[in-house]
């Protein structure tokens, strides 16, 4: 897969991109990465990118012309590719939106600065715009690499686990369970037994009503979306959790789900 980022401090991307898992699908092939810095494709001697906003008004808005030129370099022909904007404008990304950028064969993603940019850029060549949240950040370059990096995690082969992209938190819907490793008893504290047993069934049991009592705990409004399999409601159930979970998700937790 192929990530591409416009921008106007390619040296921002420098560590990012030599680390971790991130530089790890680079040696092995597994994505590629271009930088490309808009002022490179400004016309003018002084390599303008940005400009005041027609009617007046505070800031910078980026230029159209270099940054369509800047686009048109980096689009590779012949492949499923999706422009994205950063932008506080567009949608909340979420897991969801992760999962559906994964199936494009590249990403350019745009870094918006100052006030934004042109329109007409915008309505021309943009495909979508993303947040990753409500807040204001000095540039898109942050938001272009969160992206990035849950976008990687789920393609093929990536991850040391491949089950460990499905289990993670939202990727099922709910949060994960709590973790534990060695050694087995911390400043007097333990492992819980059954995480001990050896009983795959009592571990998975344990791990479900866990994960459950975290979501309705720290993020109920997520139940609203899961559709629980017939055993799983059967198991919350026996726990006494079900008529909660059915509450939080406003009266009925999506239906069920066939077992898979």
């Amino acid at each position: 897969m192929f990530f591409d980022f416009l921008t106007i401090f390619p040296e921002f991307f420098g560590s990012p991109l030599r680390e971790g898992i991130v530089r790890r699908a680079l040696n092995e092939g597994k994505i590629q990465v271009g930088v490309h810095n808009i002022r490179d494709f400004a016309t003018d001697r002084h390599r303008m990118t940005d400009d005041r906003p027609f009617g007046g008004g505070e800031g910078m808005v980026l230029k159209p012309e270099p940054l369509a030129a800047c686009l048109k370099s980096a689009r590779k022909a012949g492949i499923h590719s999706r422009v994205v904007l950063l932008s506080p404008a567009g949608p909340r990304f979420d897991q969801q939106g992760a999962e559906r950028l994964a199936g494009y064969d590249q990403l350019i993603l745009v870094c918006g600065r100052y006030e934004g940019v042109d329109e007409r850029f915008r309505t021309l060549y943009v495909d979508e715009e993303l947040s990753i949240g409500d807040y204001v950040l000095t540039g898109g370059e942050l938001a272009a690499l969160v992206i990035m990096d849950t976008v990687i995690r789920l393609l093929p082969n990536v991850l040391g686990c491949g089950e460990s992209a499905a289990n993670d938190s939202f990727s099922c819907g709910l949060l994960k369970h709590r973790q534990y490793t060695r050694p087995r008893v911390f400043e007097g504290m333990g492992v819980p037994e059954v995480l001990l047993s050896g009983d795959h069934a009592a571990v998975a049991r344990h791990r479900l009503l866990e994960a459950v009592e975290l979501t309705l705990h720290r993020r109920p409004d997520l139940l609203a979306t899961i559709a629980f399999t017939p055993a799983e409601r059967k198991v919350l159930r026996q726990a006494g959790l079900l008529a909660r979970v059915d509450a939080a998700a406003g009266g009925g937790a999506s239906g069920e789900r066939r077992e898979s």
